[in-house]
């Protein structure tokens, strides 16, 4: 302590209930893993870790025996560079970020399956989901009424099992899934933080709510106050010429707290419009599947037989002859009978007519209803937005949500005009193939059945209709799509492509559209919905989400301005002999303190002051000051080492440094202790700082602003700590990291190698006799390889058919344990 100008206390703590000679830490699993871990966190309701590693996968693990719940490879179509992870505070949803494709994915904890994601502009390096627990009368009736759309609107029908099966993600029925994405009415909210100064924050995790530009550097860490008053940032600012700095800045999000109530209702009700679009994807999808490529069999054909006949007659003239003559050439009897064939031909029709009434029930029951409801809750943001004085400092554009649902009644009609086409196309294609299929047996000289030989005058005019509509030789749609005939109708609409439709509908005779052509009054009014008659269902669906997207861009950009830089506090430089420190990992770490509205930051300084750790703490409102808002605890000889330590030899005057810091609660840390290089006999220690006593400090630190704070160190007012029991050695482990869960009372410490993990109930003492989990005695490097096959035959078996329902029984199985 030479050179301070401080006077440094010295505090003995015991822990009230526990014995000396007895740590209150349990040791109740350990694992070496096949791959290094790359970052993890804790549930916050359930004994549940979840990991990534190098890998790219995404593991769930039990606290009892570190036991495998479920494993979530890497996907082609997400990513594979897992960069980080949050837990939703209800503990449903777990959130992770995607480095090589800039992908935020949302996943069922329960099932191991994707239930959302979204891209942003840069890659994600740390995330912090937060809820707000700020009560107010306002909030509290708009809880009890938030569910009226049920009054309303009916409950949307689950999409089908056996239509997703070939679906890139989504392997299995979701809209339940879907449906739970809103979890909780109270706000919850997640921030996400990456390089160049990118910050935003996602409402329920799906709708993005602000976009914060001007923060500095890369972000290290993000902590959201749980009243909105103010974001706590940790950044890594990097210049060409000096290390790499750490920077700790405060940004005063007051708008989103003064304004609780109405950010509330609006990402509720957007929150239900994001959930709503993913629903009508996922239908789209099972539309897409429903539809056969068999159907396109006949236009291939066709145009074959076009490319490769020899006379000069129109196919359409062909089939007009055996039509009524019931004579063909023999070029057009051979097409039906060897390549048709009237079995092929019975199949053909059974597929369109399966298909087309698949697609059919699809659009009724569910996208409509999907439509229906998107209509309903833009209906109401929009008249959130006509109340200006509540909801235009929040930025909403009545004028843009205006857009927005012209947009999805444009994509309702569409989805109608569908059905037109799938109902007339089924009565064509149902008349045509009867008399092609009697055409065919009487070609084949077999037995006709007397009920279909039954052809009346209307029969056959419908028959001539259908051939002049259907199989006329099109120049034009053959220069641009290789073939001379569309006789299917239905798949254009389902083709995501930019291109006009191949055989748009025939709108000749109808008197609506003749009357609102010859209406100078209607033809450009707002209350009709424009029809696209020229294009997909997939590309008004496309139109439709980029609508909606503007609609909700405008808050997040409005609310974004209003975030200001309160505090900007330059902390110390990173030499770049560590960069090969995971950065995950690495110190800083914050923490809010939800009861005194404060935001605490820990860190370390090791080449200023190894042995010290230093600790931060600033009032969640950037107005108001907090006393003793910087300290240093001394670790140099925190413990206090037994008399079978003294009798052994061991000094009890080691030195200790400190490896990693997480907040264990509002009054604990949790530590690890690594001995000087002079005492390494003494190994890692797992210990519990708490800080009640060492934030009783009444020496100010005065912060120079024009001096970093590594550069003014020696004036911080320094606390002394020796723990009597709060502590435990961890043997055979060089522990770098650890991960803790105050409120469940667990930790995982992870290994310097990053791949061997030990977990602990922290407030229960370890019983010495009590025999211990076969996997916790994987204590040593070569127990840990030994044990490596076993961790990849789960890995294995997770994959197996019924996997996912041994997950669930799983997490089922723990739930006493869980409610403890």
């Amino acid at each position: 302590m030479i050179g301070f100008k401080v006077t440094v206390t010295k505090l003995v703590l015991r822990h009230p209930s526990t014995p000396t000679e007895m740590p209150a830490f349990r040791q109740v699993g350990e694992k070496q893993l096949p791959n290094p871990v790359l970052c993890m966190a804790w549930s916050p309701k359930r004994d549940l870790i979840a990991l990534a590693n190098t890998a790219g996968e995404l593991l769930l693990h039990r606290l009892a025996n570190f036991q495998r719940v479920w494993s979530l490879p890497p996907n082609e179509n997400t990513g594979k560079e897992i960069t980080a992870l949050a837990w939703r505070p209800d503990g449903k949803i777990l959130a992770f970020s995607l480095g090589d494709t800039k992908l935020v994915v949302l996943c069922d904890a329960e099932k191991a399956e994707i239930l959302h994601l979204f891209s942003v502009e840069n890659p994600v390096s740390c995330m912090h989901w937060m809820e707000v627990l700020e009560e107010s009368s306002v909030l509290n009736s708009f809880y009890t009424s938030e569910d009226e759309s049920n009054l309303f609107l009916p409950k949307l029908p689950t999409l089908p099992k056996s239509y997703s099966t070939t679906s890139k993600i989504f392997s299995e029925e979701k809209s339940d899934e879907i449906l739970n994405l809103l979890g909780e009415v109270r706000l919850n909210i997640l921030v996400l933080g990456g390089g160049s100064g990118f910050v935003e924050l996602y409402a329920y995790g799906m709708y993005k709510i602000a976009t914060l530009p001007g923060v500095p550097g890369t972000c290290r860490s993000l902590c959201l106050s749980s009243d909105l008053k103010s974001l706590s940032i940790i950044t890594e600012i990097r210049s060409a010429d000096n290390d790499p700095e750490i920077c700790y800045i405060q940004l005063d999000t007051g708008l989103l707290s003064e304004c609780l109530p109405e950010v509330t209702r609006m990402a509720r009700k957007f929150t239900h419009i994001s959930t709503l679009l993913q629903y009508l994807r996922l239908s789209l999808t099972c539309m897409c599947e429903a539809w056969e490529d068999i159907l396109m069999q006949m236009d291939l054909r066709l145009t074959k037989f076009v490319q490769e006949k020899n006379t000069s007659t129109q196919v359409q003239d062909e089939f007009l002859e055996l039509l009524l003559w019931g004579q063909s050439s023999p070029e057009l009897q051979a097409l039906l009978m060897n390549q048709l064939t009237v079995k092929g031909l019975k199949k053909l029709g059974q597929s369109i007519e399966t298909s087309y009434s698949s697609i059919q029930k699809l659009v009724i029951s569910h996208l409509q209803s999907g439509s229906e409801a998107l209509l309903y809750h833009l209906s109401e943001v929009k008249g959130m937005s006509l109340w200006k004085q509540k909801f235009q400092p929040l930025g909403l554009d009545s004028a843009a949500i205006e857009d927005a649902i012209t947009a999805v009644g444009s994509f309702t009609l569409k989805a109608n005009e569908l059905l037109q086409v799938i109902d007339k196309s089924m009565k064509n294609f149902k008349a045509f193939f009867r008399w092609l299929y009697v055409a065919m047996l009487r070609m084949s000289e077999d037995h006709v059945p007397p009920e279909l030989n039954k052809m009346t005058q209307k029969d056959i005019a419908f028959v001539a209709d259908f051939l002049s509509e259907h199989f006329s030789e099109n120049e034009e749609l053959f220069d641009r799509k290789g073939k001379y005939f569309n006789v299917e109708r239905v798949g254009q609409y389902l083709k995501d492509e930019d291109e006009d439709l191949v055989s748009p509908p025939n709108t000749k005779g109808n008197q609506w559209l003749k009357f609102l052509q010859e209406s100078t009054h209607l033809k450009e009014s707002p209350l009709l919905f424009p029809s696209y008659p020229q294009k997909s269902l997939h590309f008004v669906k496309r139109m439709m989400e980029g609508v909606i997207e503007l609609c909700l861009q405008k808050p997040a950009e409005v609310i974004g301005r209003s975030v200001k830089q309160a505090v900007c506090l330059p902390l110390y430089t990173v030499p770049e002999s560590s960069e090969n420190t995971p950065r995950l990992f690495e110190l800083p770490s914050l923490y809010n303190d939800k009861k005194t509205n404060m935001h605490y930051g820990v860190f370390c300084m090791p080449e200023i002051s190894p042995c010290k750790l230093y600790l931060l703490r600033k009032c969640t409102d950037p107005c108001r000051p907090v006393p003793n808002g910087l300290m240093a605890i001394d670790l140099s000889k925190v413990l206090c080492h037994s008399n079978d330590d003294a009798a052994a030899g061991v000094s009890s005057d080691c030195v200790y440094s400190c490896q990693d810091a997480r907040f264990y609660d509002d009054e604990t840390l949790t530590v690890v202790l690594r001995a000087s290089e002079e005492e390494e006999n003494r190994g890692r220690v797992l210990a519990q700082l708490p800080l009640g006593s060492a934030l009783s400090c009444e020496q100010e630190f005065n912060w120079d602003p024009s001096l970093r704070l590594d550069q003014q160190s020696g004036t911080i007012p320094v606390k002394g700590l020796v723990l009597e029991n709060q502590w435990r050695d961890l043997e055979n482990m060089k522990a770098q990291f650890v991960a803790v869960n105050g409120i469940r009372k667990v930790a995982c410490v992870l290994s310097s190698n990053l791949r061997h993990v030990r977990v602990y109930e922290m407030d229960v003492e370890d019983e010495e006799d009590e025999e211990r989990p076969e996997s916790q005695n994987a204590s040593s490097d070569q127990d840990g390889l030994e044990e490596m096959p076993a961790i990849q035959g789960e890995a294995e078996g997770g994959e197996t058919e019924g996997g996912v329902q041994s997950a669930k029984e799983q997490l089922e199985s723990g739930e006493a344990l869980e409610l403890s």
